[in-house]
């Protein structure tokens, strides 16, 4: 079997992704006699902050838990999002919606991420290690994973879900920065959308990406409480000033009280070897960037599929030679979500105020350099230039209209009228 090459896998991190993971070799594996360990240090808290994502997690969650639709979303306090609504964004100072497509139809969840990892947790057979991880690295035939205060073991294959970097290595990782922001304050605000008795909400809702003088702010709707995050520049703008237009923002939206989540500083970027046939980092620690367009769960969601469906369908001697390809074709994925996400402040905004001015007009021409081919080892930038190329065609041809660059044409073409690009 080519399982065989699988008997014994790790997966570290008890996060989104960590969790994704866990339960998708539970779920997938073909052989039941192999051994999972779902390795996580009980001391560090996951921050329960509301996440968005995109419809494909609504099938997946179905299938790794055995549990409908309607109770898997009612388990996470979670409404169907039906696109990302944006607020004051582009040069046209018109309010716009991203919708997924077909549009009214297709719907992804808010949700809280606590709630998911505790849900994913259930549906996992796994030997549940609580330590400290020190390292992990590549052996000859797997992996070994280094603890505090216990001995090392050795795996098969290591998910590393252990977040993003404390900072980037030009080595290791591949600086994004042409995506503006890099600091995050997460405000934790009472519910505007009320749960039901008799099953879960139907309504529609939407991430609301609301841009402010300094930044922008998220705000996302779960039936226990509405998550509100200011997405800014601490280079660019001082925390007090952040947190003044906070208030400002809420006072404004009719919020009257708050509770104070977290400040978080994270980097853009993209590793360089996301997976190297014995290591696969997943989630926060194969990239980062900021939660504009939710496209850090769809990112976990496909680095675990990718990697499990190699690993369980491809015979254990192409190993070597399957792991650059799968390697390259992530990096390539990650990195036009990357520019997807940072092309948003190309056209500025509806404040002409020192964060726009500095995203638009000197972080985002940023974009040609960092995606180089010759720098990155794939064409990104390419197949980027190519979506932006078919927009600006009078005529798509029918062939055409179904082309993806992470995300399908339809949303380039919603954002890129939005914008008034």
């Amino acid at each position: 079997m080519r399982s065989r090459s699988l008997r014994k896998v790790a997966v570290v991190g008890r996060g989104t992704a960590g969790s994704l993971a866990a339960a998708s070799v539970s779920r997938l594996h073909p052989d039941d006699d192999h051994e999972l360990h779902h390795i996580f240090d009980s001391r560090i808290p996951i921050i329960g902050v509301g996440e968005g994502s995109w419809p494909s997690l609504v099938q997946e969650l179905q299938e790794l838990t055995d549990l409908p639709h309607e109770a898997v979303q009612q388990r996470l306090k979670g409404t169907r999002k039906y696109g990302v609504a944006f607020e004051g964004w582009g040069r046209r100072d018109r309010d716009f919606t991203h919708y997924f497509t077909p549009q009214q139809v297709s719907y992804a969840y808010h949700l809280s991420a606590d709630l998911l990892a505790d849900l994913l947790h259930e549906s996992t057979r796994a030997r549940h290690i609580d330590a400290k991880v020190h390292r992990i690295t590549r052996i000859d035939g797997g992996a070994q994973v280094e603890f505090e205060g216990r001995a090392p073991e050795r795996y098969d294959l290591v998910f590393d879900a252990r977040g993003f970097p404390r900072e980037l290595d030009p080595g290791e990782h591949i600086d994004i920065s042409f995506i503006p922001t890099d600091t995050a304050v997460i405000r934790r605000c009472p519910a505007i959308v009320e749960e039901t008795q008799n099953g879960p909400v139907l309504q529609h809702t939407y991430t609301r990406a609301v841009a402010r003088p300094h930044g922008w702010i998220f705000v996302i709707p779960l039936t226990v409480h509405t998550s509100y995050g200011y997405i800014f520049n601490r280079n660019v703008s001082s925390l007090e000033d952040v947190e003044a237009d906070f208030d400002a923002f809420l006072d404004t939206d009719g919020v009257t009280e708050f509770e104070p989540r977290a400040v978080i500083p994270f980097p853009n970027f993209v590793h360089r070897r996301i997976y190297d046939g014995a290591v696969a980092r997943i989630g926060n620690a194969a990239a980062f960037m900021e939660p504009l367009e939710a496209t850090a769960i769809v990112s976990a969601q496909l680095q675990i599929r990718m990697v499990l469906f190699l690993r369980f369908n491809r015979p254990s001697e192409h190993l070597e030679r399957d792991a650059p390809v799968v390697n390259r074709f992530l990096v390539d994925n990650m990195l036009r979500y990357g520019l997807f996400v940072g092309w948003h402040y190309s056209a500025g905004s509806r404040y002409d105020s020192e964060f726009w001015r500095y995203a638009r007009d000197r972080a985002w021409p940023k974009h040609r350099t960092a995606a180089d081919p010759e720098a990155v080892g794939c064409d990104a930038l390419g197949k980027f230039d190519d979506m932006i190329g078919l927009l600006n065609r009078p005529v798509i041809d029918k062939a055409d209209r179904d082309r993806m660059c992470a995300v399908p044409l339809t949303s380039y073409a919603q954002v890129s009228q939005g914008l008034g690009c």
